[in-house]
């Protein structure tokens, strides 16, 4: 590669250049290489899910095989973890950009009390869809001026937003449960099925693969990737870090609003404390699907692993006959371990 005039290889700013250019040969390499090239290792350190899952179906399998081997426990699953998995792949681009957004639960919280608030007062079920992902979409636009325009962390800044949108959950509902005035054909949405699939987990799939596709193989996707491995150097290089980073919380407002409308569609109600349970869950998955596939590097696919993991074994507990807070400390124990390996993976440099 030639040097560009007036730069000097040993100066910060071409120190910086020459990391872009590896971030950004490093994410070409990975995502970008035909698939047929690909070697498919189904090592420990990549695939180290897909062994703990088949191991808890096969411990659950042989504990509870009259209650848990059935289709009906598996759709279950699926049905159950649906609006988990959204939410965690919404959270999954600002995690990509190097950032956070701790507001999608709240945010889901708030597009279930809405959309279920409009057509209440008349408004076509269509039309308060419409409108509730635009909620989402200027929440994620706040976020990011605020992340963005005024340098607040990333953290700190959508935990506020998840007060403030907590407060206007009760606002907009006047603190009451919305469970009048809701069109049948959007219930429909969210309990209906086809060939025998739930609905929810059908818009799963649409989600979980554009979202792949989007991060995996176009370069907006490289891009996002080199903006939350090394911001300077990915600016340096010519990467528009600030627009992404704006542009990955519209993408997480809107998709946190998509999952609170396919919510409310599946309850056929708005509950006021729908949101916050769906934090802990979604950002495990995140974390702990970072170690998957792509290892050190947050994926759709390693994400939707993580949430099968997790819903799996919840799920068998339950069946054995745990307690119904085994799902927090189950969650919880998750997410720490995948903290804990992803730090000790970068100190490990591995």
């Amino acid at each position: 590669m030639e040097k560009e005039a007036g730069v000097n290889e040993m100066s910060p700013v071409g120190t910086a250049r020459a990391a872009a250019d590896g971030t950004e040969s490093a994410v070409r390499q990975d995502v970008g290489a035909p698939a047929g090239r690909r070697r498919l290792k189904l090592g420990m350190d990549r695939y180290s899910g897909l062994y703990v899952l088949a191991l808890i179906i096969l411990v659950f399998g042989l504990w509870v095989p009259e209650t848990f081997l059935t289709v009906q426990t598996f759709k279950g699953i699926a049905l159950q973890q649906a609006i988990t998995a959204i939410l965690a792949l919404a959270s999954l681009a600002p995690y990509a950009a190097g950032v956070f957004d701790i507001s999608v639960a709240a945010m889901l919280g708030l597009s279930v009390v809405v959309v279920c608030k409009l057509q209440s007062i008349g408004v076509n079920a269509a039309v308060a869809v419409v409108l509730t992902l635009l909620v989402g979409t200027v929440v994620g636009a706040v976020n990011g001026f605020v992340v963005v325009g005024l340098r607040i962390n990333s953290f700190v800044a959508t935990l506020g937003t998840s007060s403030v949108l907590g407060a206007l959950v009760y606002w907009v509902s006047d603190n009451q449960q919305i469970t009048t005035g809701i069109s049948e054909s959007f219930v429909e949405l969210g309990q209906g099925a086809v060939l025998g699939i739930p609905l929810p987990v059908v818009y799963l799939a649409v989600v979980a693969l554009v979202i792949g596709f989007v991060l995996e193989f176009r370069p907006v996707g490289r891009k996002l990737y080199a903006t939350g491995g090394n911001e300077l150097a990915a600016r340096l290089s010519g990467v528009r870090t600030d627009r992404l980073v704006v542009a990955s919380f519209l993408i997480s407002g809107t998709i946190a609003a998509l999952a609170g409308v396919i919510f409310a569609a599946m309850i056929g109600s708005a509950s006021l404390t729908a949101g916050p349970p769906f934090l802990l869950p979604a950002f495990a998955a995140v974390f702990l699907g970072a170690t998957q596939i792509h290892s050190g590097r947050a994926n759709v696919l390693g994400t939707l692993i993580a949430v099968a993991v997790l819903g799996t074994g919840v799920k068998g507990l339950l069946l054995v006959g745990a307690q119904f807070w085994v799902s927090d400390l189950f969650n919880g124990l998750a997410l720490i371990a995948a903290v804990a390996l992803a730090v000790r993976r970068s100190r490990s440099g591995v």
